[in-house]
């Protein structure tokens, strides 16, 4: 007797296959069974509809598994080296995801209602992810008080705007090199920013009084 978590993979599997061949709109039930190797019926047996299956493969094959496993194995490592970690797998999964992301990227907006909610509901869900993170750290009094929500999206959306404008828009890929050298340099400034205190003028100020 098959597996039903076999076949749920397999399903999984060819549903995050055919929405990066096609689209959401161009894979039907049908195909996404047919490449399962399942029936139709089996599919909706296991999800009960398209709409299901779209949540599921975004929570399973997409990076915000990746990213609540990172952040468990890298508990009590240096913040540095923590976000280093979460931004190059973040766009190391956005690179084995290249495909699904681009067809995403264009076709977002013809989606309905429905679909695009839980995508976004997936992009809001891997924010919480990181501000859970950060909010330890900033009880700990590692950071200084900021809004966290903003501060970890800013987070992702740096990242990701590279990633599009370097392997969508200019079809260039990124070398593994230059991607862990940019997250590097990108969490530096993310953390320390790019202003130099002025060491001379409060100097100054400390001989006045």
């Amino acid at each position: 007797m098959p597996d039903k978590n076999d076949t749920r993979e397999k399903l999984l599997e060819a549903t995050l296959e055919l929405i990066s061949e096609k689209g959401y709109l161009g894979a039907s039930t049908r195909e996404i069974a047919g490449r399962a190797g399942v029936s139709e019926l089996t599919l909706f047996r296991k999800f009960g509809k398209k709409e299901h299956l779209f949540e599921e493969m975004l929570k399973t094959h997409t990076f915000l598994p990746k990213l609540k496993g990172l952040l468990e194995s890298v508990e009590g490592q240096p913040c540095e080296t923590v976000l280093e970690s979460v931004g190059t797998k973040f766009i190391e999964t956005l690179k084995e995801r290249r495909k699904l992301v681009k067809i995403m990227i264009t076709e977002i907006n013809s989606y309905p209602d429905k679909i695009k909610e839980t995508y976004s509901q997936f992009i809001a869900n891997t924010g919480d992810e990181l501000k859970n993170y950060l909010e330890r750290l900033q009880s700990e009094g590692q950071l200084r008080e900021v809004d966290l929500d903003t501060t970890a999206m800013m987070f992702f959306r740096v990242l990701f705007n590279l990633f599009q404008a370097e392997e969508i828009l200019k079809e260039r890929e990124i070398p593994p090199e230059e991607v862990v050298k940019t997250v590097r340099q990108y969490v530096d400034v993310f953390l320390n920013g790019i202003l130099v205190e002025n060491r001379e003028s409060g100097a100054r100020s400390q001989e006045s009084e």
